[in-house]
């Protein structure tokens, strides 16, 4: 069977070289012509795949090696186009260095290298060549064009011990399981002459019985009786130890760094001692009957004294029947969660579609067509309301009638509506977006504006010519389609941030859909089967560089994203990368300095070194003119190269820095396109002062501005343009705290900060004034100082949080710098 996203890729995968094509490469002379004929090819094939997959014609063995043979010249000739594309940014940056103002002149012969031009002349005729040959193939297969692109739906991924999941214990609204709960609660309330009793919830995917689980969990009946209560997710086959592990994790909220099991137990005992505990082993699939026997005869021996519940849950099946009959032999209970009513499933439907508004004629006319599809499972009903949801009310009948309705009634009925689901997405740039998700383990949860960030790197998110939205607003939009496809789970949020993850059975869902991505889990592999095909590789390795060395002995340059978490990478390994564009080295642990091998990675848009213990960036990294995102969060860094301003396409750069003796890189300014930047440190020299954040119109989310002491007037404030960033809700002003004199000129500089109106939250911290600008004391706001704040001279009334009523308001002007010196003030905005 093909790849499953095949036909997603390669559509994504031609849009992104037409799309490169048709930009400024055009322009470069001596390629006109090529690229432009390369350029017509690309599109009338797509043109072809777009109308296949509309058509859902079948395949077969010979489409599927075409399928192949596309997309290996897809990524060929979206690799031959990024490169041009380097080359004209390259020439951008040197202009621009060079301080001319026409970027044109350096498009021509005599300043293309004359080797360059003709070897990527060479790797174009030659692309052009493939893509011929591969419409001849499918003319003799008898297919209309290249029109051999149908996603067939593949079958569930094998979940045995490639699972990796994490559940949480933050509960969700549940429909239909309020008596379950009521039953399960009073067992667990029952009393017991074990010591350690147990509950095993079985069922099948899709019952929902991890949600009841937190529902039960977080009951104020289990609350009042249990001293304790301990979430563990065991999802994976661990080690008993690992198991132990987990549970002192829960009780200490802390690390545990030792291995011994006798220690690690001992310490679990000294945290229960003389306490009745509830303990949830969720999404248990271990089939190891000594593992479990040495379990709990240990957890028994825990807490003599005390009786106490563990509750296990686990899916039907060969794995989970050898955890209940481990269970039976304990003589613990067994809870089989059954289907849901189907009053129940329509409820969770409804709520999908309308919401708490009256439900139309035309879902009315096939609510027994969704009920019989539903099976009684939540999850179904979930993923079938989101899908409706997403369609006209027109065409929910026939989506029922010619669809769903093909649909076989077994078992694997739910994977089946979520491989329907997946097929109706509205296209195959969002069908790459979820689809990426099999690179991480089961249960992770994910920023929102982090995951955009790699789906933008990944080029699944390319704007239309004419658009005026930026990648990153193409990608909330995703995530509000895969929300409301219940593709995607929220689980929590604050402020502009958010947070997701994906269910289990829709993981499975992702690791089917692509052969393309390689996990590899504390070494488990050295030898990597296919590498030609592998694009996405994962390695979450817990041995040194040797191990991770042996992994790329076979490893091929056609490899496109890379995450190695917890390992390192020298720069010889990085020379067999040239085609990589995602570089994740996040937690790197011996390598203190970033190989200089990395500026020959020209296609990279993402690298992360977050939590790593590299210190040492080289120059060479600003040479990266396709670098869109660069995460330092918590990394070892202290200096910046000096040569940031060159990479032209940055959008985020995710590092905080408070080193006394930190400076910002010269001319921080001329990254027009910076859309994220934690924090500024103004500096004396010309390049470093405020003004550069003036051309950074594009600043979004939250800015820190220090050592605001150095900016000399209003008029300088000015140049910083805050006024002008109506996308920024998070603002801080901060002087240093400790200068020399008792001249300040405070007061003009923040009269000269004056943000958009559009902002949430202002904090200003040790500002020496006496009184405030005029815009500060118009803002409608509520004014918080943090109880540190006490040192206050005598006789002064001291103010406690505020309420509605602004402080500055409140008090005469002559007073307020008295209050502010060496405390912070947070101004935050009444949202309307």
């Amino acid at each position: 069977m093909a790849d499953a996203v095949i036909s997603a890729t390669i559509q994504v995968t031609l849009e992104t070289a037409v799309s490169l094509a048709t930009d400024r490469i055009g322009m470069l002379v001596g390629f006109k012509k090529d690229v432009a004929s390369m350029t017509r090819s690309l599109r009338f094939i797509n043109a072809l795949l777009a109308d296949a997959v509309e058509r859902q014609q079948n395949q077969d063995r010979g489409v599927q090696e075409g399928l192949k043979s596309l997309e290996e010249v897809a990524y060929d000739a979206g690799n031959v186009l990024d490169e041009l594309n380097y080359e004209s940014l390259r020439h951008q940056v040197e202009s621009r260095n060079q301080h001319k103002r026409k970027v044109c002149c350096f498009f021509s012969f005599s300043n293309i290298n004359l080797a360059f031009r003709w070897r990527m002349a060479s790797k174009v005729r030659g692309i052009k060549l493939k893509l011929n040959e591969i419409n001849q193939e499918a003319s003799d297969l008898g297919l209309v064009g290249m029109a051999v692109m149908t996603v067939a739906l593949p079958a569930a991924a094998d979940a045995g011990d490639k699972r990796n999941r994490q559940t949480d214990s933050v509960v969700a609204p549940m429909i239909g399981r309020a008596d379950n709960e009521s039953k399960i609660v009073k067992m667990l309330l029952s009393p017991s002459e074990k010591v350690v009793s147990c509950l095993s919830i079985t069922g099948m995917g899709g019952l929902g019985k991890t949600t009841l689980a937190k529902l039960i969990y977080n009951n104020k009946q289990i609350d009042g009786h249990f001293d304790i209560k301990i979430w563990v997710c065991v999802s994976k086959k661990v080690p008993i130890e690992e198991l132990f592990k987990l549970i002192l994790v829960q009780l200490t909220k802390e690390k545990v760094k030792v291995d011994d099991r006798n220690v690690i137990v001992g310490e679990i005992q000294n945290q229960l001692e003389g306490k009745r505990y509830f303990l949830v082993l969720d999404d248990v699939w271990d089939d190891n009957q000594a593992l479990w026997d040495d379990f709990f005869t240990t957890l028994k021996g825990l807490n003599p004294t005390n009786v106490s519940w563990c509750l296990v849950t686990t899916r039907l099946g060969p794995v989970a029947h050898s955890v209940s009959r481990v269970l039976r032999m304990m003589e613990n209970e067994r809870y089989p969660l059954g289907k849901l009513p189907d009053d129940h499933c329509w409820s969770i439907v409804k709520e999908k579609v309308v919401g708490g508004e009256e439900e139309p004629d035309e879902l009315k006319a096939i609510k027994e067509r969704v009920i019989k599809r539903c099976d009684g499972l939540p999850l179904a009903a979930s993923v079938i309301g989101g899908l409706l949801s997403l369609k006209r009310k027109e065409e929910w009948r026939s989506i029922l009638e010619n669809r769903l309705s093909s649909l076989s009634g077994d078992g694997d009925g739910v994977m089946q509506i979520l491989k329907f689901s997946f097929d109706n997405l509205p296209s195959p740039y969002i069908k790459k977006c979820f689809a990426y998700w099999s690179i991480f383990p089961k249960d992770t949860e994910m920023r929102g504006d982090k995951l955009i960030e790699l789906w933008m790197a990944e080029g699944f998110l390319q704007a239309d010519i004419n658009s005026q939205m930026m990648m990153e607003e193409i990608g909330m939009n995703c995530l509000r389609i895969l929300l409301q496809s219940l593709l995607f789970e929220e689980t929590r949020s604050y402020e502009e941030t958010h947070y997701y993850k994906l269910h289990d059975l829709v993981h499975d869902l992702a690791e089917s859909m692509s052969k393309s991505t390689k996990v590899i889990n504390n070494g488990d592999a050295q030898i990597i089967d296919n590498s030609n095909q592998i694009r996405y590789l994962a390695v979450d390795s817990a041995g040194g560089r040797e191990d991770t060395e042996k992994l790329f002995e076979n490893i091929s340059t056609s490899l496109h994203t890379l995450f190695i978490v917890n390992g390192d990478l020298s720069g010889d390994m990085l020379m067999k990368l040239k085609n990589l564009y995602v570089l994740n080295l996040s937690r790197a642990r011996r390598t203190q300095e970033l190989p200089v091998s990395i500026g020959k990675l020209i296609h990279l848009r993402y690298v992360n070194l977050s939590w790593a213990a590299i210190s040492i960036l080289p120059d060479s990294l600003c040479k990266l003119y396709n670098l869109q995102t660069l995460m330092l969060s918590y990394s070892e860094v202290k200096v910046l190269p000096k040569g940031m301003c060159d990479l032209i396409s940055l959008r985020h750069l995710h590092y905080d820095n408070n080193y006394k003796e930190f400076q910002m890189p010269l001319e921080m300014g001329r990254l027009t396109c910076l859309q994220t930047l934690e924090f500024f440190k103004v500096g004396r020299e010309k390049g470093r002062r405020i003004g550069e954040l003036g051309n950074l119109k594009n600043l979004r989310g939250r800015l820190e501005i220090r050592n605001l002491e150095l900016v000399k007037n209003k008029e300088g404030a000015e140049e910083a343009k805050l006024s002008e960033k109506a996308n920024l809700f998070r603002l801080v002003l901060e002087w240093a705290r400790d200068r020399e004199g008792d001249t300040y000129n405070d007061e003009d500089v923040l009269d000269g900060l004056r943000p958009h109106p559009n902002l949430e939250e202002l904090v200003i911290c040790d500002f020496m004034g006496d009184q405030f600008p005029r815009w500060l004391m118009d803002l409608p706001t509520t004014t918080t100082i943090p109880e540190s704040a006490t040192t206050l001279p005598n006789n002064t009334p001291r103010i406690s949080n505020a309420d509605d009523t602004p402080f500055f308001k409140t008090f005469q002007a002559d007073f307020c710098g008295l209050l502010l010196r060496q405390t912070e003030v947070r101004i935050l905005k009444l949202l309307q």
